[in-house]
């Protein structure tokens, strides 16, 4: 699968670019709706767990965590880390693309844009 986000009216869609558009209409099939963005991920190497919705993201890194503890892998457990909120498109098509982004974009998130933020436009002069 060749997974993209594009980001439409504030919302984040989920597109599989494998799949066929649609004859009627020109797009693809959406997997995925949400406001917010989540990305499970090991810290040390930047492999890419799970992507999505946060509230099924933090789900999935607790249970994560807590069979890792329970099998005595503290350190791997440790390691998993979860960043959501409105990230750039291209940040997180790198993530999803990319084996071991998310690690290089984990230590620029503080620095990222505003994910939902539309670029401004050229200032334009005006003549007083």
């Amino acid at each position: 699968m060749d997974l993209q986000y594009e980001l439409k009216a504030g919302s984040y869609y989920l597109y599989d670019m494998t799949t066929p558009a649609s004859v009627a209409t020109g797009e693809r099939r959406c997997r995925l709706c949400t406001d917010l963005v989540a990305l499970a991920f090991d810290a040390s190497t930047g492999h890419l767990h799970q992507h999505g919705s946060p509230t099924r993201i933090k789900s999935w890194a607790m249970g994560a965590r807590r069979r890792l503890r329970a099998a005595g892998a503290v350190d791997i457990a440790n390691d998993i880390v979860v960043v959501s909120g409105p990230l750039p498109v291209d940040e997180l098509n790198k993530c999803i693309g990319i084996d071991g982004y998310c690690s290089r974009m984990f230590k620029r998130l503080a620095s990222l844009p505003h994910g939902k933020l539309m670029a401004a436009p050229a200032a334009a002069t005006s003549a007083r």
